[in-house]
């Protein structure tokens, strides 16, 4: 009788390389998701279990850094997205619920959770969280790697459809609400401290993983990137009732109407690569009957996977390398076909952006403010300042002193150069001297905005990464059918939204906390997502968005400056070969040097007169009212701003505009405030003979007027200059030996 031959295992196309059975690796890390399924939604593994689950993630997550073979075969398997998937749906929810308080108080203002209450959940549930963070980070860690392959699109798509992105989203959010909390440590004990310690550092881990596991996921995919800026940047408590009241800008931007057009663009740019509907398409027919389930038809993604005629398709269908014109008809009833007709991602955006962009962006329309108009803007500022605060002046019903700016010859150009510097007087009248409240940098918003406050720079790195892989042009895909450069559209929605611009000032307050030099690669991203807004004509508007009404330069404004002279260095040397290129810079030095004479000199020389107003004993040295602090923050920017400008007159286009605008009054006006309001140290100090009577050697009345007034100097760091110890030869004690 003739041996009968082994069943040959089936072979189910393999012309994209997926295997038509399981691996291994497949079979035994499903076994292990589906038992970690069960243990946050039935009573949990025994230890055990838990001890022969871990080691089997354990040996799955080296395989995927080791083996390229493993990662392309896991990575095209549904089943095992799926798992994953409902093993975070189940498992945030009941991390919350023993790190952060139950789901309901979420929520209910009334039903909070405190932050010693928080501590004291995280401290009680130390080891079943230590355990479960551990295990969920490894399976980050796989599903971070599952996106490192040769066609990553189709990962990415799976991970997509079954909406594991969102699971990534919302384990973020937990990360940032239990590690953003403020824990007093000082009420814990010390094995309390530790416990409270270790399960926020696993939590920073978590953070950590997820943000690289969202960067591989958007990495050159452009409805990925599109959808994850749209979670993070519309965030719903943000949003105020009055768009344009939240803006700040006066373009009237209407936030609603742009989310609702992105939303059209995602369901329009719908389609997935043939490879992933394949599969999801396999899954759904022939597998979904059984364990984990069948995949939810939730839109606009269904239509990919299920059979035609089932789930209305909104996507475009438009053939390969087929060109389209942009159309905007605003007779056009519905929406969706509106926006369909525009093809681009948002005529929202795109009409914000010719608003905020520099005013300059076309031709020279606004001109630079000449030397008599930074002379009434100086005079104005020293007369606003006295009114403010000194107490002669400073009753109820105090004149204030106004500038009829009509009447000033602005040059030959347009009469609207002060528009550089629109609102300053308003905002020197209308704020009210004890009003506190504007020397902070207001309310945080969105949920990447906290993570600059809860990470070290090590371990920020991904976030960087991520907004740098959704604005840069290096690292876009090109042009699509209508002609939209995708990056600088999202790069124009990053700061046309308020958690955006949130997120940018977070980012660069950064750099200044942990002092970043310009070697390191938190320096570098952020200073090529700088030129990414550069190319949109965008920095001057993120200029205006960081600045604190109180603060001459906020500590952002001043970060932000640093980023723009380390850009304009590199053009001493390598200078831009395009014409429109050379113009656009010189365009940026006119908008910052015409802030430089509008606002920055008169303030700091109104400062310096008052100063010397003290050196005269003509005001209380009790009036001053800036403190030290912010002395400090002033003299910061204006060094940074000094810098800026050397690095200017060293490029030729640049300097040439700097001579023609007079730059040199600007200097010399603070060279002389400097003159009048600090007293200057002897070039050769006196010794004190040892015969001199003790009368002589204390200090006269001037003298010590004198040191206090240099206390109050803005170039000084942290309080005036102060009298230097000088080593003596001889005591100046007589009754002591020589």
């Amino acid at each position: 009788m003739a041996a009968t031959p082994p069943p040959s295992l089936p072979d189910l196309d393999l012309e994209d390389g997926t295997p038509g059975y399981e691996t291994i690796e497949e079979r035994c890390f499903s076994a292990a998701l589906i038992c970690l399924e069960g243990h946050y939604t039935i009573p949990p593994m025994g230890p055990q279990t838990a001890v022969r689950v871990s080691s089997m993630i354990a040996k799955t997550l080296e395989k995927t850094h080791t083996f390229k073979h493993v990662r392309e075969t896991l990575s095209r398997n549904v089943e095992i997205w799926i798992w994953l998937t409902k093993i975070f749906g189940a498992a945030i929810p009941s991390l919350t619920t023993r790190s952060v308080g139950p789901l309901s108080s979420l929520n209910d203002p009334e039903k909070g959770v405190t932050p010693q209450e928080s501590t004291a959940l995280i401290v009680k549930n130390h080891h079943s969280l230590k355990d479960d963070l551990s295990i969920l980070n490894k399976l980050m860690h796989i599903a971070r790697n599952l996106l490192v392959t040769s066609e990553p699109e189709v990962p990415q798509d799976i991970c997509a459809a079954v909406h594991f992105d969102q699971m990534v989203y919302q384990t973020i959010i937990l990360c940032v609400n239990v590690t953003s909390k403020g824990y007093d440590g000082e009420i814990l004990d010390e094995s309390s401290r530790t416990k409270l310690n270790e399960i926020t550092d696993m939590y920073k881990k978590l953070l950590v993983t997820s943000l690289q596991q969202a960067h591989n996921w958007t990495a050159k995919n452009d409805r990925n990137k599109m959808s994850f800026w749209y979670d993070v940047l519309f965030d719903e408590d943000a949003q105020l009732d009055d768009p344009q009241e939240g803006m700040g800008d006066g373009s009237g931007f209407r936030v609603d109407i742009a989310k609702t057009e992105i939303q059209h663009w995602l369901e329009r740019n719908s389609r997935m690569c043939e490879t992933a509907r394949r599969l999801l398409t396999d899954y759904s027919q022939n597998k979904s009957h059984n364990p984990p389930g069948v995949l939810a038809p939730i839109a606009p993604l269904a239509w990919n996977w299920f059979p035609e005629g089932q789930v209305k398709v909104r996507a475009d269908n438009y053939e390969e390398g087929e060109k389209v014109n942009p159309r905007w008809d605003p007779d056009i009833e519905d929406k969706f076909e509106q926006d369909r007709a525009y093809c681009r991602v948002s005529r929202e955006i795109d009409t914000w952006w010719m608003r905020a962009r520099d005013v300059n962006y076309d031709g020279w329309a606004v001109a630079m403010p000449n030397v008599e108009f930074a002379k009434t803007r100086t005079e104005h500022c020293k007369s606003n300042l006295l009114n403010r605060y000194t107490p002669v002046m400073r009753t109820e019903e105090h004149e204030v002193v106004e500038v009829d700016e009509s009447e000033q010859d602005l040059g030959p150009e347009e009469g609207s150069a002060e528009e550089y510097a629109e609102g300053y007087d308003d905002m020197m009248d209308d704020e009210d001297i004890d009003d506190d409240e504007s020397y902070g940098e207001g309310p945080l918003t969105g949920l990447l905005t906290e993570i600059p406050n809860i990470l070290d720079p090590k371990q920020i790195e991904a976030l960087h990464m991520i907004v740098k892989s959704c604005i840069l042009d290096s690292a876009g895909t090109g042009l699509t059918r209508a002609g939209e450069n995708l990056q600088k559209t999202r790069c124009r929605m990053f700061l046309a939204l308020d958690c955006g611009k949130s997120l940018l000032r977070e980012m660069l307050v950064f750099i200044a906390v942990w002092e970043k030099d310009e070697q390191s690669l938190i320096f570098q991203i952020t200073s090529q997502l700088i030129e990414a807004l550069h190319h949109s004509a965008l920095v001057p508007y993120a200029w205006n968005s960081l600045r604190i009404p109180k603060d001459i330069i906020s500590p952002a404004q001043t970060v932000l400056l640093r980023l723009v002279n380390h850009i304009f260095r590199s053009r001493i040397s390598n200078p831009p070969q395009d014409k429109k290129d050379q113009e656009r810079d010189v365009k940026l030095v006119m908008f910052f040097f015409s802030f430089f004479r509008s606002r920055i000199v008169p303030e700091c020389v109104a400062l310096m007169h008052l100063q010397a107003q003290i050196r005269e004993d003509n005001v209380d040295p009790a009036e001053f009212p800036v403190d030290t602090w912010d002395m400090e923050r002033a003299k910061d920017g204006l060094a940074q701003y000094l810098d800026f400008l050397t690095t200017a007159s060293e490029i030729a286009e640049s300097r040439k505009k700097l001579i023609e605008w007079e730059a040199v009054y600007d200097l010399i006006t603070l060279l002389n405030g400097l003159e009048a309001g600090v007293p200057k140290k002897p070039l050769v100090d006196a010794v004190l003979s040892r015969n001199r009577p003790p009368a002589a050697a204390a200090a006269s009345p001037s003298d010590h007027q004198q040191s206090h007034s240099s206390s109050q100097q803005p170039g000084s760091g942290s309080g005036g200059a102060s009298t230097p110890i000088i080593e003596r030869p001889y005591s100046t004690n007589d009754s002591l030996p020589p």
